[in-house]
């Protein structure tokens, strides 16, 4: 069973999703007018608060949506995510990983700004939104079975299996290992069951306990993060220049990758990319389609910061440390392992537990909110009286995520992100100028307040 959810995954991760992710993401990108970098100043205003209406439908803040959706980004994707890009295919996967975060804003604030425009309503009769809405509402329901293949695929892609193992794996590396406490089935069962029960407090609470929970780790934690790698970065400063150009560089010529071959390269990043920053798969329109907001445009604005936070910001410094430290040559570790090594080559003795504390936060932050990610999925195709259901399936693949081999893991969610960018990504251009009409009719009646 293994070898056909690997099999699977490499085979659907080739050219044609290159060209859909990427490919569609430039053309939003120059559809848009380059809206990602032209309007990011008030993307930020945005975020501080200063148009939130209380009174709109929704559930949450556009803050607290933000902070959910980065809870899910900004996680174990940017720092054994980057590691196992850089082990598959050298320092320039990170360079088309960059790539891939900035067509990725357009990609996503098209897909979060159309979450707001055309949401719908569950079996219970409470407003949703993300990509099956959008079809549903927005293309309509001849195509509504585009929802139902992004919804099966979503049940089982957004399973927190990946989390689950990397967590595992660093604890027994830390605090395990050391004394001499071996790796076990048994210990990982132990390990699997009690993140079972740490998840399942926040997320039996709903969408309000969890992004009251991620809207307070989420700062936190990536500031403990970026300071620990700032440290390690700022120690070995003078390599910097170096390590910049060999991204830029190796992503032209290939010469990390198997074979030597660009292309092998070029689809690393854009797959670790994808992992990470979920642009063009739908996960953050789930959430942002819960936020309390009137506005279409300023919800996308919002949502486009996103990438750009975790794979421009976040992912460059994990890569740069993992480069700076040469662990990248020097082991065969793959995965949270290989950054583990980083961290303790730079930071002796203490490195390891900084870095696990992040990985603890960053891992229970995102498992909470894939968890609401799955439970919409669940939800649209069995209706709201048996979407709880789905939240004990989430919590028991937690424990088999923390015994399974990491190789299984990462391919069976990158196969199922695969087929959810596929309806996400057919929605997300086929509305498309329905999106860009509403930005000109936003900013036409911005500006004529500012008039007044």
């Amino acid at each position: 069973m293994g070898d056909i959810i690997i099999s699977f995954a490499n085979w659907i991760w080739g050219t044609p999703m290159l060209i859909l992710l990427m490919g569609g993401g430039l053309i939003l990108l120059f559809h848009s007018g380059f809206v990602p970098f032209r309007k990011i100043g008030h993307a930020i205003s945005l975020l501080r608060g200063k148009y939130d209406d209380d009174l709109a439908p929704g559930q949450i803040t556009s803050f607290q949506a933000l902070s959910a959706a980065i809870a899910a980004t900004v996680g174990l994707g940017n720092i054994s995510g980057v590691a196992i890009a850089i082990n598959m295919g050298g320092p320039g996967a990170i360079f088309w990983m960059w790539m891939s975060a900035f067509v990725g804003m357009a990609t996503k604030y098209y897909s979060c700004s159309l979450a707001i425009m055309y949401r719908g309503t569950d079996s219970a009769g409470v407003v949703q939104g993300g990509p099956m809405y959008v079809i549903e509402e927005g293309m309509g329901k001849r195509f509504k079975f585009l929802s139902i293949i992004f919804s099966v695929a979503g049940v089982l892609g957004l399973l927190a299996i990946f989390q689950a193992n990397q967590l595992s794996a660093v604890f027994r590396a830390v605090m395990l290992e050391p004394v001499g406490i071996e790796s076990t089935e048994s210990v990982r069962w132990i390990i699997g069951i009690t993140m079972m029960v740490l998840v399942a407090f926040v997320i039996l609470g709903g969408i309000k306990r969890i992004a009251a929970v991620a809207s307070k780790l989420v700062p936190f934690m990536v500031a403990l993060y970026f300071i620990t790698v700032l440290i390690i970065v700022g120690k070995n400063f003078t390599e910097i220049p170096e390590m910049i150009w060999l991204i830029i560089s190796d992503a032209f010529t290939g010469k990390a990758a198997a074979g030597g071959v660009v292309g092998a390269v070029i689809i690393t990043g854009a797959r670790r990319a994808a992992f990470s920053n979920e642009a063009g798969i739908g996960t953050a329109p789930m959430v942002h389609g819960a936020s309390k907001n009137r506005e279409p445009i300023r919800e996308g604005l919002i949502a486009m910061l996103g990438p750009f936070i975790d794979t421009i910001v976040v992912c460059t410094l994990t890569a740069l440390v993992i480069m700076v430290t040469g662990v990248w040559q020097s082991t065969e570790a793959d995965g949270v392992r290989l950054t583990l090594n980083a961290f303790e080559s730079a930071l002796p003795g203490i490195g390891k537990y900084l870095l696990m504390a992040a990985v603890l936060i960053f891992a229970l932050s995102t498992m909470f909110t894939y968890s609401y990610y799955g439970h919409k999925c669940f939800n649209y195709l069995f209706g709201a009286k048996r979407a709880d259901f789905y939240n004990y399936f989430y919590l028991i693949t937690i424990v088999a995520g923390a015994v399974a081999s990491l190789e299984v893991v990462v391919s069976l969610v990158d196969g199922m992100y695969a087929v959810m960018a596929i309806p996400t990504m057919i929605s997300t251009i086929y509305l498309a100028p329905r999106v860009k009409a509403a930005y000109k009719d936003y900013f036409h009646r911005m500006e004529a307040k500012q008039q007044r």
